[in-house]
């Protein structure tokens, strides 16, 4: 004859043997469960990173080479740069500049001429293609040249993820990471110029003797509630909605990195909730909070 007492009890102990099975397997899947964002962002490659520390604050997808657009023009004003070519030189657009790797709308007509000064600031902050081009061909040696000299320069960067083919972006072949382009950024930073004229909000030209104003493709510049050091934005269909940008935050240098951003506002509305973020996280010791 059975004992109810004693079977009740060891029914009661397997019983709880199973329910510690159970939720030892519930840990386990919890624990390899990938860890939620802490902002939302809907970019689909993101870099955050402090300058001064190289601290990440938030990745996603940042080791991940893709079409960066026209942030290839901060590359393209750094190699133009460096050859120490007269900014006062007067540079024609020509046909060759209308024969981009894409289909381009553009307010610099053929047979125009402006100096390299010019070009340099509607390519930077007008991201204009044909200046860009036309920059490219009267470095040392032509366009082959400058392209050659841009991946140069992102090797001398360590920029290990990165590869240019032409110097306006449009080709979709021009690819880095976040990662690479968060180097780009800084190096850029570090240009008076570069400075200056990515973060201007507008430029006047005269083009066929009628005065052209021309405007900043990032609305944050005219944000006062961003202090921008250096921005870039981008756009073909393979990259998506591009921007990258060094702004001070809590009196320290953030650079930020948004790639492939869907619809016209999302890039912008990341970089505000990546700000507003960082707002929360500096903690009072000057430090971010961020892990």
């Amino acid at each position: 004859m059975i004992n109810q007492s004693r079977f009740g009890a060891w029914t009661w102990v397997c019983v709880a043997i199973m329910l510690q099975l159970v939720c030892q397997t519930v840990d386990a899947r919890h624990s390899a469960a990938p860890r939620s964002h802490p902002v939302d962002v809907r970019s689909n490659s993101v870099l955050v990173m402090d300058e001064k520390t190289s601290h990440v604050l938030y990745a996603k997808q940042s080791d991940v080479a893709a079409p960066v657009a026209s942030i290839t023009k901060l590359m393209t004003a750094l190699v133009v740069l460096d050859a120490k070519q007269s900014l006062d030189e007067k540079i024609t657009i020509t046909e060759e500049d209308t024969d981009l790797a894409k289909p381009s709308a553009s307010r610099l007509v053929v047979g125009s001429r402006f100096t390299r000064d010019d070009l340099l600031h509607v390519a930077l902050m007008s991201s204009e293609n044909r200046a860009a081009n036309a920059l490219a061909r009267h470095y040392p040696g032509g366009l082959s040249a400058c392209v050659a000299a841009m991946n140069a320069k992102a090797r001398a960067l360590l920029m290990t993820d990165t590869h240019f083919v032409d110097p306006t972006g449009l080709a979709s072949d021009n690819v880095a990471s976040p990662h690479d382009l968060a180097k780009l950024v800084i190096a850029a930073s570090h240009v008076p110029a570069i400075r200056e004229y990515s973060t201007d909000e507008s430029h006047e030209l005269l083009v066929n003797s009628r005065v052209l104003e021309f405007h900043n493709t990032d609305g944050l510049v005219k944000n006062p509630a961003w202090h921008i050091v250096v921005q870039k934005t981008g756009y073909i269909s393979e990259a998506g909605r591009c921007l990258v940008l060094k702004a001070i935050m809590h009196g320290r240098s953030v650079v930020i990195v948004l790639l492939d951003s869907f619809g016209k506002f999302t890039r912008v509305a990341d970089a505000e909730r990546i700000r507003k973020w960082l707002d929360r996280q500096m903690g009072e010791s000057g430090a971010w909070r961020v892990s």
